[in-house]
């Protein structure tokens, strides 16, 4: 027999149902006689039943696995590498938007933007290969004149953000970005950009109310990176750093095809930025400069000193000097790490905003305002006389006038007119038979003047000071309140601590009759469709003081300029009024000096505060800094 004829023939089966495979078993469980597998003249099955089996479900789940994975990719992550295939084709750049310029109240521009280049490398444009990598890296370096580590931890510290540009230098030129951009023209994931920095054209000048402007770093940038990119800049300080929304603008996109190595082949589509709001200041670049040559002149560059100008009538603030100050041009391209140690290790630190963060003991200055509270809960009144001697003793302990022999007879306004200790602690703490205000009056006035909170000024950083209660010594120090602690804080000494803002508030208050405003630098944000929006003074408290008590107030201030301890501003051609100040601190340092003081007396419009670190008697130095300031105002302005 030929082999083409040595098939087995099998009956019963159904012929409808041989699409299955799985007709040869049931075969087996119909009984039917198959050829012995042993025997090869005959075709039959070669694998067991169970192998067969597990054969198809094997190949099943293959299928489902494949499937699955099919669908996983195309269906539900489809966009998501659809994204990173584009990314390496089309890059979408952001377009910065033109920060807002910052003008002073006369329109003198104090900020501006220079346009230049930045270095940038994209990480995801960089070889895999380590060897290679490194070697790309080296060459940064050498290109940029960089230290490599430092290029290298840059790129690094921001690796997860792929596609994005990391700036490794900014602020380079027209030349050097051309010499820049052929030397990497074969180096992948390195471009040049261009990108822009502040000039700050009165350096110094506006160093602390400016502040500056530098490059996002990680931290800030996964706070804000929905609306920034590794590149952008941010305000860092002042102003900068407050009104960074309204300067810094919408930024625009520009989307565009790239090769192999990350170079710009074309431009697909692009959106325009919108320029940023400008800023209007209160402040008066002329007063603020002469304010720092006044300074120059008269201190000499040997102590430090911070002066308040601001309008009582509105709470805008005319000028905000801290002596010494510091160039900040030098932040914004990037300061060095040796400039910036040479700024910190300043013992006169010129980093620091002493206007609105320091705090000090207010001296005498604060007497203005206890004398205001005595006469509105009319502990005194104008006709109360005391009579000074030179100081008051307690027991063991001598509170001193600063005059030996005293003042003699002396009302409200003698005593602010020259300063008397003694009366102060009369009407702070009592003495004998005369009930003073005790030191819950006083905090309660201190606190109602604006002193141990913030005023609200529209810069950082600002210091709420201190007023200390019992409560506070007893859970600080874990001493009891004494009645020489009453007597320190009447005439401004002891823990009380102000800054020179809110020395300023409290003067400005009495002058304008009782009303506390919320200081501020900014009075306007212009748009750029030409509109501006002016800001509206607000005020924080009015009313606590009736205005009799105030003119009593406001009238031993005049004295102090007519017959006592700021004689030397008599001369002036507009009337002032004001009140000296002597803080003691350290008993192995010189006295800190205050002067504050408003003019013209009967309308004032003008309210400075002039604080010397270490300066001695503030009839000395403070007052005669506050009369060269005055006397260019009124003959500036008429």
């Amino acid at each position: 027999m030929k082999n083409e004829e040595q098939f087995f023939i099998v009956e019963n089966i159904d012929l409808g149902r041989r699409d299955s495979l799985s007709w040869v078993e049931e075969s087996y469980d119909q009984g039917v006689n198959l050829p012995e597998e042993s025997n090869p003249d005959f075709l039959s099955l070669s694998l067991p039943r169970k192998k067969v089996r597990f054969l198809l479900w094997f190949i099943c789940a293959v299928v489902i696995v494949l499937f699955a994975r099919s669908f996983y990719l195309q269906i539900i992550s489809g966009g998501y590498y659809y994204s990173l295939a584009e990314d390496n084709r089309i890059r979408s750049h952001a377009v910065p938007a033109q920060r807002g310029i910052i003008y002073d109240r006369n329109g003198k521009v104090l900020v501006n933007n220079i346009s230049g280049f930045s270095l940038v490398v994209v990480p995801a444009d960089l070889p895999i290969n380590q060897t290679e990598r490194q070697t790309i890296i080296s060459q940064i370096a050498t290109i940029s004149g960089l230290d490599q580590n430092e290029v290298e931890k840059t790129i690094s510290s921001a690796s997860q953000y792929y596609f994005q540009p990391i700036v490794i230098k900014t602020g380079i030129g027209y030349d050097e970005a051309m010499a820049l951009k052929i030397a990497s023209v074969d180096l992948p994931g390195i471009n040049i950009e261009t990108d822009a920095w502040r000039y700050y054209p009165l350096g110094r000048d506006f160093a602390h109310i400016l502040g500056y402007v530098g490059k996002i770093n990680a931290q800030e940038y996964e706070q804000n990176k929905s609306n920034y990119l590794l590149s952008d800049n941010m305000g860092k300080t002042g102003l900068e750093k407050i009104y960074e929304k309204e300067l810094r603008g919408i930024a625009g996109e520009r989307r565009m095809e790239v090769d192999s190595l990350g170079r710009e082949k074309k431009i697909v589509s692009e959106v325009a930025s919108i320029p940023g709001n400008d800023l209007i200041l209160s402040i008066d670049a002329d007063l603020q400069d002469k304010i720092f040559q006044i300074i120059d002149t008269q201190l000499q560059g040997k102590k430090t000193a911070s002066i308040v100008v601001s309008d009582p009538r509105n709470g805008e603030i005319l000028a905000m000097v801290d002596y010494p100050s510091y160039d900040n041009n030098l932040f914004a391209k990037g300061i060095s790490q040796a400039d910036y140690q040479k700024l910190l290790d300043d013992e006169n630190k010129p980093l620091f905003f002493r206007a609105i963060s320091g705090e000090y003991p207010s001296g005498s200055t604060v007497k203005i305002v206890e004398a205001a509270g005595a006469l509105q809960e009319k502990i005194i009144n104008i006709n109360t006389t005391i009579n000074s001697v030179g100081g008051i003793g307690i027991g063991q302990w001598f509170f001193p006038d600063w005059k030996a022999g005293g003042h003699g007879l002396t009302n409200v306004t003698k005593a602010i007119a020259w300063s008397v200790n003694s009366f102060f602690y009369y009407i702070g703490g009592g003495y004998g038979d005369f009930k003073g205000m005790g030191v819950d009056l006083l905090d309660k006035y201190f606190s109602l003047f604006g002193l141990g909170e913030k005023m609200g000024i529209d810069l950082p950083g600002e210091r709420s000071g201190l007023v200390p209660t019992p409560e506070w010594k007893k859970e600080t120090k874990k001493e009891s309140w004494y009645v020489g602690d009453t007597y320190h804080l009447s005439i401004g000494q002891g823990d009380l601590l102000v800054t020179p803002l809110q020395v300023n508030s409290y003067t400005a208050t009495i002058a304008n009759n009782g009303k506390v405003f919320v200081p501020h630098v900014v009075a306007g944000v212009a748009h750029p469709d030409g509109s501006v929006i002016g800001i509206s003074p607000a005020i924080i408290r009015q009313d606590f003081i009736d205005s009799d008590n105030l003119t009593i107030v406001r009238q031993g201030m005049r004295e102090t300029i007519t017959y006592g301890s700021g004689r030397a501003l008599l001369s002036l051609p507009v009337t002032v009024a004001g009140k000296t100040g002597t803080a003691q601190w350290n008993l192995d340092k010189p006295n800190h000096a205050w002067f504050t003081a408003f003019a013209p007396y009967d309308a004032p419009t003008f309210c400075i505060t002039v604080l010397v670190e270490q300066g001695g008697e503030g009839s000395s130095i403070a007052a005669p800094i506050a009369k060269d300031i005055i006397a260019y105002w009124f003959t500036k302005n008429n």
